[in-house]
């Protein structure tokens, strides 16, 4: 089975609808599958509920999807560097889910094991669990918390084998582990691609299995979220 695509447009054509989930790794702008979301955007796909810890910035990363009005619910935790993103919510014209960081990872973790739901004390007091299950265990309070399964996942990796065996780079690793598992169908953009056996199994950070497609963009443009510098002296 040949995993590998000419080119985000093409690995994307067939398998992105309206009205789908999509989940997308990465943290801020780092680690996020760039090409990917370009292409996503391009497909010209609508009403789509995206699973993300953040939604980029203006006009970058999924910033780029809110200011084409695709996107009609994140679930997400972090929405503070996004000012489109804070319009349309405030106008209410874009459903938001907030969920507590660690959550969110477990939440996507848990869909990609098969693993329903799961009880946490994180929320337990506040909005995050209103209308869920509150049980208790050894004396202390849990809320439920369901899975998280994406119709398609977009995932960032440095490196991939032709099977797709996945190699992160250091903190662009953060959500795409977990996006990666949770995908239905799950497509990565890595910047290196090598023949099949070239990575060390111990390297291997996502297995394969979890990987249905592969583009290569060699030189993805990492944008800085937040950029300080001194004065020049």
């Amino acid at each position: 089975m040949n995993k590998v695509y000419p080119d985000a447009a093409s690995a994307l054509a067939d398998i992105v609808k309206d009205g789908q989930t999509i989940a997308v790794g990465g943290f801020g702008l780092c680690g996020i599958p760039e090409a990917l979301i370009a292409a996503l955007r391009d497909s010209g796909v609508q009403n789509l509920t995206a699973i993300s810890n953040n939604a980029g910035v203006d006009g970058f990363g999924l910033g780029q999807l809110l200011t084409t009005r695709q996107i009609k619910k994140m679930i997400a935790s972090y929405v503070g560097e996004n000012k489109e993103f804070e319009r349309q919510y405030l106008a209410g014209e874009l459903q938001l889910e907030f969920t507590p960081q660690g959550t969110l990872a477990e939440k996507l973790r848990a869909g990609g094991a098969g693993i329903p739901a799961f009880f946490t004390k994180t929320g337990v007091g506040t909005i995050v669990a209103d209308g869920k299950e509150i049980r208790e265990f050894d004396g202390h309070q849990y809320v439920m918390e369901r899975s998280l399964v994406s119709d398609v996942s977009l995932v960032k990796a440095y490196k991939a084998d032709k099977s797709g065996n996945l190699v992160y780079r250091k903190t662009a690793r953060n959500f795409n582990p977990n996006v990666a598992m949770a995908g239905k169908i799950t497509v990565v953009e890595v910047e290196v691609l090598v023949e099949t056996g070239e990575i060390d199994p111990d390297d291997v950070h996502t297995p394969g299995i979890f990987v249905h497609r592969i583009v290569v963009n060699a030189t993805p443009e990492k944008r800085i979220e937040q950029r300080t510098v001194r004065p020049a002296e």
